[in-house]
């Protein structure tokens, strides 16, 4: 009950900024439009026609139907990642800011590289992910990996050690996952990371401004 307190403390705390308030609710408006907009994009996208080409690391690696097993890790992940929302309002605006970003990343690296969906591709059944794509599988939302760059945010945003454990292991285990059910080329998932960062760095200045 005190932590309850005290997180609440620390919630009213914050709101009492308008700075706060502004980025937040700013925030809050703009990832629901992005979401409103994802069945749309990825729509738009499937239907068009990309490049193929041969990845070794896919060719080499068996398909597996991995659904369940992505669903576990990313939603209690997600779950984790939501409490400490509660206990820090500084997690939750800079995990805000940085999906909205990997967002509107993927919106440009996907409309700007048109990619073919990897040979053995397994659809991946999520039924609370796949509600955000519209009513036919997508395969062609490729650069880069939204799964694992998800992950990544999670472990950059978080700051108790063992939280920052939980979420390293969840992006290695999904970038690895994704890839054995031939989900997302390699390259997706390796930049994945890399982009997040960066995308990171950008999401804690905006809260910093």
């Amino acid at each position: 009950m005190s932590e309850q307190r005290a997180a609440v403390g620390v919630w009213k705390s914050n709101w009492q900024s308008s700075d706060y308030r502004k980025k937040c609710i700013t925030g809050l408006i703009l990832i629901s439009f992005i979401l409103l907009s994802l069945p749309f994009f990825y729509q738009a996208i499937e239907q068009r026609n990309g490049i193929s080409f041969n990845d070794y690391l896919l060719a080499w690696l068996p398909s597996y139907d991995l659904s369940l097993f992505i669903f576990i890790v990313i939603w209690s992940m997600t779950l984790l990642t939501f409490s400490r929302f509660k206990q820090d309002p500084n997690i939750f605006l800079t995990f805000l800011w940085g999906f909205i970003l990997i967002n509107l990343s993927r919106f440009v690296s996907i409309g700007l590289i048109p990619l073919n969906a990897p040979a053995d591709l397994i659809p991946i059944h999520d039924p609370i992910s796949n509600h955000f794509y519209g009513p036919k599988f997508i395969t062609k939302d490729l650069f880069f990996s939204g799964h694992t760059a998800a992950m990544f945010l999670m472990f950059l945003c978080l700051k108790k050690r063992t939280d920052k454990i939980l979420a390293l292991l969840a992006t290695i285990i999904i970038g690895i996952a994704v890839l054995l059910q031939h989900v997302h080329y390699t390259m997706d998932v390796v930049m994945a990371p890399v982009i997040t960062y960066f995308i990171w760095v950008g999401s804690k200045k905006i809260v910093a401004s």
